[in-house]
């Protein structure tokens, strides 16, 4: 097939012809993320990819999810995750690779940074190497599954739930405690054994970010008036430097994590941090650091961070009881042994007592700036640079030779909600540390139109591990190019009778009563009552309603309907005592309906489909709700042709999301098929029929009612396992198109 971006097919070095039909489709969605000089990184990890796994599988998830994976933690993760394979694939776990590119994407939506991406990444490899130390003491089969891919496969539903710390823990623990017990370690993986329902609920802890990152950025917006993103760490990843929030102009960063405290939840934990930052963002400016020592800085930073509280507090007066409540109240006497420094103890003091006017401190310095601290408040000219005096007298008057010892009192000095003052400090020489950003390749251009729609992802169902596997499914929809719109007219001349008996239904069922609808600004008659009223209105100088028309509508059905037709290959097949295919009898059946519904004047759509994996799922657009049942329609039902499997999730899917968005009090969505949900990927053959009934689930959530008419003779060993009592089994194909019309009416009327 003639590829539109043959130049960057040929920087991929990769002869798998699976990839070539999606691949347009792959590179028009990954220009849409992704730089010129992304794209040459893109494509050599997938060629890297190619050479080290042979099998396609992992190749078009990497195709499918990395371009999103790069826009969201940056580009830098593609060579680390090429590395990361290079280790897994030597290793006895190889066989994990494919769930391992599978798990890239939902874990980059949770864990939002490079840094998270490359703990999870080392997490991985950890268990990978304590495989390798025991594969040849134990059974390795179950081992490998258990250490790998049972962790793999529940990413979406551990990563919803824990932190990355967390997730190291409890992996830990089943490493550790059953590394000579293979087939209980595989237990404990699949969470089957109580100490790892236990260990995970231990971990389960505090309020996580990626459950509230929405309202946190409705709370900037609506209180700050800032769209900064918002980007989590972890706290607890490494045990000798705990990070605190901070921002720059790019980003504000906060922890994966906040522990409720006290009253305090850890939603308002996240606030309270949120508002700090924003607070400095507000009324903060840098100052140089030369001259200041480190000791001097420190007394600067708490003395600035509480003037921007106290102004925050002026604006919004409610952060008063937020942030005290969050502050350590230190004790006076906390820090009095001669061998310590108390010099972080002694500025918490200050700053709670600046804080909370009932803090009850004797000591005369910490009231002496206290008073200091509001005094210059009040004045209202208060700035960074004030603080900067009343920060360096405060410390050369407190100053003691105990605040040089090693040993420093650390007990109840850490204020958690506030950040690290980064932004608070020029300095003279650029640091190496400064961050670097790439810049965008303007002469990159965006990909031009297509012929048919860009891929829409679908999460399908694993009802082995009890969660969605995100992003699983590529639906590729187009329009079919018309065929000979004659042939179909003829189907309603061969079934003229059946059109004369469906035609008496029709007009009884056909609403007829009108309602008039008042109060329209625009209708087919004048309402008088109210134009007179609005002409009164209008000569007492008040503003007339303008709504002085009379509409009206049909007071009866008001159905939306989507019959999706199943075109895998088997429906090329002519059933025993048939002349005709499947697919030319459902031809015909679509045709009656079709007619029939236009006739009703339901708006309705008909879509149809088939699937090459999970990578390739084809919908093929036969009629638009909003086109007429015209010639160009019926070109494209003559048509029709038949292939591959049946993905049936993913296209019903799909068909409920244009159907979701008509307005109608009832939505009807039809599935005419002659098989169970199957596909090639697939050697489970339950993993389709508990996705498909997954589906009907959440489209019976928006409300979407959904049907089957199936004529399989062996339906009934799996559909009612799809669609519970909604289905039809026809067991004579031939009466096909006088059924399905039948059933429609019957189903609607």
């Amino acid at each position: 097939m003639a590829l539109k971006h043959q130049a960057l097919r040929a920087k991929l070095v990769c002869d798998y012809r699976q990839i070539d039909p999606v691949f347009d489709g792959c590179m028009d969605a990954a220009m849409r993320l992704l730089n010129k000089q992304e794209m040459d990184i893109y494509l050599k990890g997938a060629s890297d990819l190619a050479v080290i796994y042979k099998g396609v599988s992992p190749i078009l998830t990497f195709l499918e999810e990395i371009p999103q994976v790069a826009k969201r933690v940056g580009v830098d993760v593609i060579p680390i995750v090429i590395e990361t394979i290079k280790a897994i694939s030597v290793s006895q776990n190889k066989n994990a690779t494919p769930t391992f590119v599978e798990s890239l994407a939902v874990a980059s939506r949770r864990l939002k940074t490079l840094e998270q991406m490359e703990h999870f990444f080392e997490l991985i490899l950890v268990v990978a190497n304590r495989t390798i130390q025991s594969i040849y003491t134990n059974c390795a089969n179950i081992y490998e599954e258990s250490c790998i891919i049972n962790i793999l496969i529940r990413v979406p539903y551990l990563l919803d739930h824990l932190t990355i710390e967390g997730l190291r823990n409890w992996v830990e623990y089943g490493l550790r405690n059953y590394s000579n017990e293979p087939e209980r370690q595989c237990a404990y993986f699949q969470m089957k054994l109580a100490d790892s329902r236990a260990m995970f609920q231990r971990e389960r802890h505090g309020t996580l970010f990626i459950h509230h990152e929405r309202s946190l950025n409705l709370y900037l917006q609506g209180l700050w008036r800032t769209k900064k993103k918002l980007v989590p760490y972890s706290e607890g990843w490494d045990e000798t430097y705990k990070p605190l929030p901070y921002y720059n102009k790019h980003r504000i960063c906060v922890p994966d994590r906040f522990d409720d405290d006290g009253d305090v939840s850890g939603v308002d934990g996240y606030r309270a941090v949120l508002a700090h930052m924003m607070a400095h963002r507000r009324w903060s400016h840098a100052i140089v650091v030369d001259g200041y020592s480190h000791m001097q800085r420190l007394t600067i930073e708490l003395l600035e961070d509480s003037r921007v509280e106290y102004l925050a507090m002026k604006k919004y007066p409610g952060l008063r009881h937020l942030w005290t409540a969050l502050h350590p109240a230190s004790k006076e006497d906390a820090c009095d042994s001669e061998d310590t420094s108390c010099i972080l103890h002694r500025l918490t003091l200050l700053s709670y007592a600046i804080l909370n006017s009932e803090h009850g401190y004797k000591n005369e310095d910490i009231n002496e700036y206290a008073q200091r601290f509001h005094a210059l408040m009040n004045e209202g000219d208060s700035n960074v640079e004030a603080m900067a005096v009343l920060g360096t007298e405060f410390f050369l008057q407190t100053e003691c030779d105990e605040d040089h010892r090693p040993k420093v009192h650390f007990k109840d000095t850490v204020v958690h909600y506030r950040d690290d003052n980064r932004h608070l400090w020029l300095h003279t020489e650029e640091s190496d540390e400064e961050e670097q950003h790439s810049v965008e390749n303007d002469d990159f251009e965006e990909p031009e139109s297509m012929d048919s729609l860009p891929a829409r992802h679908y999460h399908e169902w694993d009802y082995v591990s009890q969660t969605y596997r995100p992003d699983w499914t590529s639906v590729y929809e187009s329009v079919l190019e018309s065929g000979d719109s004659g042939s179909v007219d003829s189907i309603l001349d061969k079934h003229s009778a059946l059109a004369k008996r469906l035609k008496q239904i029709l007009d009884q069922l056909k609403p007829h009563d009108y309602m008039r609808v008042r109060y329209q600004e625009e209708g087919s008659e004048l309402d008088l009552d109210v134009a007179i009223r609005s002409l009164i209105d209008l000569k007492g100088g008040a503003s007339p309603d303008p709504r002085i028309n009379i509409d009206h509508k049909h007071d009866g059905r008001d159905i939306a309907v989507t019959l999706l037709i199943d075109l895998s290959a088997s429906v090329d097949d002519i059933p025993q005592g048939c002349t005709q295919s499947v697919l030319s009898l459902s031809r015909e059946a679509v045709t009656l309906l079709a007619w029939a519904i236009e006739h009703l004047g339901d708006p309705f759509s008909i879509g149809g489909f088939f699937s090459d994996t999970r990578h390739n799922v084809h919908y093929f657009h036969l009629k638009h709700f909003s086109e007429p049942f015209d010639s160009q329609v019926k070109g494209r039902l003559a048509a029709m042709r038949a292939g591959l499997s049946t993905r049936m999730g993913a296209a019903m899917r799909h068909a409920g999301h244009y159907l979701a968005k008509q307005e109608a009090d009832k939505k009807l969505l039809l599935i005419l098929t002659d098989g169970e949900p199957a596909d090639v990927d697939v050697g489970d053959i339950k993993l389709l029929i508990k996705d498909a009934h997954k589906a009907v689930e959440e489209l019976g959530q928006e409300k979407i009612y959904t049907y089957c008419i199936s004529l399989d003779p062996n339906a009934d060993d799996y559909v009612k396992d799809v669609f519970g009592s909604q289905y039809t089994v026809i067991d004579n194909v031939k009466r096909l198109p006088e059924k399905l019309p039948e059933l429609f009416l019957s189903l609607t009327k």
